[in-house]
């Protein structure tokens, strides 16, 4: 019943939003564009040989050898709960590096680098948003546009150990 009421109303929820403003990546999974911040993204490489790995969640598509480490791939669209599509010239790979871990993140489409200010981030809404709400910290403003801001930490890494497996002893 709260939330009909955040409707009617002008909030300043700039202070709830856990996201700065600064420089994003933004891609497409459909036609949904999404932003992740610009200091976390390792590289993009186009889509190339992905190894499936036995008894990983379905959102983890498998591991890619990126100039000898090992990198695990998720499918954001898996993880998201989006209809899966096939691949296609403008699918590709954002190497998303946080602490010590990789991890290959499989978008349909890299837009571009875009400014976003701390004043135009808003908290995401509850309504509607459903579980994909969890994995956003805030959707950002740019233009005449909106772009969902990723909480890499939660999307990314908050996935069974066996999936950030190190390998230290194994490796180039």
């Amino acid at each position: 019943m709260s939330d009909t009421e955040v409707l009617g109303q002008e909030t300043d929820s700039s202070s709830d939003v856990d996201v700065d403003g600064g420089k994003f990546l933004t891609f497409f999974l459909g036609e949904e564009e999404y932003a992740i911040e610009i200091l976390k993204v390792q590289e993009i490489i186009g889509l190339m040989k992905i190894t499936p790995v036995p008894k990983m969640p379905d959102y983890i598509r498998g591991v890619l050898n990126l100039r000898g480490k090992i990198v695990p791939v998720m499918n954001l669209r898996t993880r998201f709960g989006l209809e899966e599509i096939e691949d296609t010239d403008e699918t590709c790979i954002i190497v998303i590096q946080h602490e010590e871990y990789l991890m290959g993140v499989l978008v349909d489409q890299v837009s571009e680098v875009v400014d976003i200010n701390t004043s135009d981030i808003e908290e995401v809404p509850s309504v509607g948003a459903g579980e994909q709400s969890e994995y956003l910290s805030g959707i950002g403003k740019v233009d005449d546009s909106v772009k969902m801001i990723i909480e890499v930490h939660k999307v990314l890494f908050d996935v069974p150990e066996a999936v950030l497996d190190k390998s230290e002893d194994g490796g180039g």
